[in-house]
């Protein structure tokens, strides 16, 4: 096999080379902009033959796993339609600059106008605190925005004793505006930036819990999430939830796994997971695999593959929990686990990110996060915009039931 060079992590000057991003709505920009964990999802890696995690793409192109030469499946898949003209975005971006305007909004304008749906553009500030995002830690009020079909912006989740939940605001409120802006129909890393400021600065926002109106002023804190954690079920079963995969977490998996009791299952909860880094979803996934595919992702058309470490846990019963709220890096780490036949999925439909982000710094300092490919399971599915359909469905707090049922077919006391 060809050598692969190795998954550094993403230096801070964006010049240095190419780097890949599977980000969702600004999956953990999106829930830390709102002081939660959540979404400028799949904030990944450089590709550097230098140094490395342990981690690595091969260098080469690569048809999708089980394609034969010639198969048009043996293509690599075209890019997103809408993809932005980086020329073209960053002359505007340097004409605006040049003019006294900002680059940012003129980027956006030509963001605007490509269709892209999944790019973003982020000034120098919003983009170096979504790097200490990756940390666990953030800026924000404490809470998870939610997006409905007709443009409105429910409540999602509240953090536990976070700024929001001492104000008394619950899941299922509606977000009308922020700082006096109507949120309806803004994309989440609009409303992520309106969300966002610094430690001890207030914002209002204006509310609706059935249909009666409510407004509240919040201070915003710096907060934190431990993206995983572990509970023991009956019969030796391990519960290992993971809620973002921020840094470290993927070791966090690792461990828990081979601490979890002798011959028991594990269930590996990526309900509501937004992604993260790509590098620590491939990680968690050394800990159920000994090496092989993980996925297979594109750049312009030039494949390359993720692999597994070495030496995990093979033997040991496993079952995913997944919903609709499972996204990008976490539904990379399902499909390597479902085609591998090394989990059986329980839960509804996964969201379908699956397409690849690449940034590029403009002139005045700011990012911008372009659509350049997508990615494939080890089976050479595409999941953006289809999502992954679980082995077994079931819904709410039957999923868990039904997951934990599935280990008494494989001879674990549920």
């Amino acid at each position: 096999m060809p050598g692969r060079p190795a998954f550094c992590p993403r230096p801070r000057d964006l010049r240095r080379g190419a780097f890949l991003t599977l980000a969702l709505l600004g999956a953990l920009g999106t829930a830390a902009g709102t002081g939660c964990l959540g979404a400028h999802d799949d904030r990944t890696v450089e590709l550097s033959r230098a140094g490395g995690a342990g981690l690595s793409a091969s260098a080469a192109p690569l048809a999708p796993p089980g394609a034969t030469p010639g198969d048009p499946a043996a293509q690599p898949p075209a890019a997103s339609p809408g993809t932005v003209d980086r020329d073209a975005l960053a002359r505007a971006a340097a004409d605006a600059v040049a003019d006294g305007k900002s680059g940012k909004k003129a980027a956006q304008d030509v963001v605007s106008r490509s269709g892209d749906r999944w790019a973003v553009v982020y000034d120098r500030a919003e983009y170096a605190g979504f790097e200490e995002d990756l940390d666990g830690t953030w800026t924000g009020v404490g809470l998870w925005p939610g997006r409905e079909r007709d443009g409105l912006v429910p409540v999602d989740r509240v953090q536990s004793a976070g700024p929001a939940d001492r104000a008394g605001i619950r899941a299922g409120d509606r977000l009308v505006a922020v700082a006096g802006r109507p949120v309806a129909g803004l994309s989440a890393t609009a409303v992520v930036a309106l969300l966002r400021g610094a430690a001890g600065t207030s914002v209002v926002l204006d509310l609706e819990r059935g249909g009666v109106p409510r407004a509240e002023t919040l201070v915003r804190e710096r907060l934190h999430t431990d993206p995983v954690t572990v509970r023991g079920l009956p019969g030796g079963i391990t519960a290992i939830r993971v809620s973002a995969f921020t840094r470290g977490s993927g070791e966090r998996v690792r461990e828990a796994v081979a601490a979890a009791p002798p011959g028991g299952g594990i269930l590996l909860d990526l309900r509501g997971n937004p992604g993260g880094l790509v590098t620590e979803a491939v990680r968690a996934a050394s800990a159920f695999l000994d090496g092989g595919l993980v996925a297979t992702y594109d750049v312009r058309g030039s494949q390359r593959a993720l692999y597994a470490d070495r030496g995990g846990d093979t033997a040991r019963p496993l079952v995913a929990l997944v919903d609709g709220g499972t996204m990008s890096a976490a539904e990379l780490l399902t499909g390597a686990l479902q085609d591998r036949g090394r989990a059986v999925t329980v839960g509804s439909r996964t969201f379908g990110k699956g397409s690849v982000q690449m940034p590029t710094e403009l002139p005045d300092g700011s990012v911008a996060e372009l659509t350049v490919g997508t990615y494939r399971t080890p089976g050479g599915r595409c999941v953006d915009g289809r999502g992954i359909t679980p082995d077994l469905t079931a819904r709410g707090e039957r999923a868990e039931e039904r997951a934990r049922a599935v280990f008494g077919g494989h001879g674990v006391a549920p």
